[in-house]
């Protein structure tokens, strides 16, 4: 096993708890590696720090996994990676569909799995994971089956651009057996026909399932827009709430297709109405037509996903919230998100805040959420923490 030794003064992620080593922090190598191997961590010092992945291709050179000097990287480490995984979404209730490995924040960093009830989604976004990809997928198969759960069929989604920063192809396709990818679940009395081969990500954002909960109280006989509705989930939760009225709005044909097919499926296609049009176009028209909702749902995609471009994303997030602010009737509700990890909830605030003064509306906040438990934010792995979310109720200054 290769030794690498990191400058004096550096490491301070590692030592804080996270999981990253990046390139400039590397004072040598001694001993021969592949990337993708298992390397030793120390100290300009000889300080032992861990035992992580290396790849030359990547910015973020280590990923570690572990931190003891007598732990042993082999199938049985993982295995208990994966057990310690799946014990803590049966203890926190998410077991039907969920993220079942949530990369760092489940200390196997790099991969992502989704279960939508029996079918994984697996994310590989590191070159040390897809080494070892199958052999995890062998373990979660049989850590499920223990539970009664047998997995009928495994799809691969690594087509992200981020596999190109680890000198990665974007792949998807069938791990195992083919099998019919479009896979029905149901989340809060609200069912869905999930694409996991052609959906957006994995096909469904399972992180959003208590916060589409949450707006089910100030839906009920209400008008509802649901901007960016993907596949109509907060839409349609709104509908299963009681909303007399609702509208769903998303530029993918793709997606409202999905999402009409998903109003017929709950019975809704009489209250929730999708339209295929872009969102930012549309909200101005809206406004100038005099429209008025008694609650507005602002779900974009991330603004920014760097924090080179954390200005404009503020820019992007203000003028969306203007708009969505104006469309509130008098005493109306608000719910609007960030799922960008460098959108700070503090920046997110006041962004809020500001985009209320411009339009001379006052805010009262009904909830602050963030995302599912099963997506768990992990103190020491600030990249873990990403999603925010405000339910306001939105009044005219008098």
């Amino acid at each position: 096993m290769a030794t690498v030794t990191l400058k004096k003064g550096e490491g301070r992620t590692i030592k804080a708890g996270g999981a990253w080593i990046f390139d400039n922090e590397i004072e040598s190598i001694l001993g021969a590696f592949s990337d993708g191997d298992i390397v030793s961590v120390q100290d300009f010092d000889s300080y032992f720090l861990g035992y992580g992945y290396i790849n030359s291709h990547s910015k973020i050179r280590i990923r570690l996994l572990a931190r003891k000097r007598e732990t042993v990287i082999d199938e049985f480490f993982f295995r208990q990676r994966v057990e310690d995984a799946w014990r803590y979404r049966k203890e926190t209730g998410e077991t039907d569909s969920c993220r079942l490995i949530f990369s760092e924040a489940d200390f196997l960093p790099g991969l992502v799995v989704d279960k939508f009830e029996d079918v994984l989604v697996v994310e590989c976004e590191t070159l040390g994971m897809e080494r070892l990809k199958n052999m995890l997928v062998d373990i979660l198969k049989e850590v499920l089956s223990r539970d009664g759960i047998e997995i009928r069929g495994v799809f691969e989604r690594s087509d992200a651009k981020v596999r190109e920063l680890e000198g990665l192809p974007r792949h998807k396709g069938f791990i195992g057996k083919p099998f019919d990818t479009r896979v029905e679940i149901s989340e809060n009395g609200v069912r869905y026909t999930v694409d996991v081969k052609d959906g957006q990500k994995t096909g469904f954002f399972l992180d959003q399932k208590k916060n589409r909960l949450a707006i089910h109280p100030i839906c009920r006989g209400k008008k509802v827009l649901d901007c960016f509705t993907h596949t109509g989930s907060f839409a349609l939760n709104a509908g299963i709430a009681g909303a007399r009225e609702v509208l769903g709005v998303d530029a993918s044909e793709t997606a409202i297709e999905q999402a009409r097919e998903n109003a017929a499926l709950n019975g809704l296609s009489d209250r929730v109405t999708f339209r295929c049009e872009d969102v930012f176009s549309l909200l101005p028209e809206l406004i100038e037509a005099g429209e008025q909702y008694d609650v507005v749902i602002l779900d974009p995609p991330a603004f920014t996903k760097s924090r080179n471009s954390v200005k404009s994303a503020v820019r992007g997030y203000r003028e969306i919230n203007m708009k969505g602010m104006r469309l509130v009737r008098d005493g109306g509700y608000l719910v609007t998100c960030s799922c960008s990890h460098f959108m700070e909830p503090a920046l997110f605030e006041k962004t809020l805040r500001e985009a209320a003064r411009a339009v001379h509306r006052r805010l009262r906040q009904i909830e602050f959420r963030t995302q599912c438990s099963d997506h768990p934010i992990l103190f020491a792995a600030e990249e873990s923490y990403y999603l925010k979310l405000y339910i306001l109720q939105v009044l005219v200054e008098r």
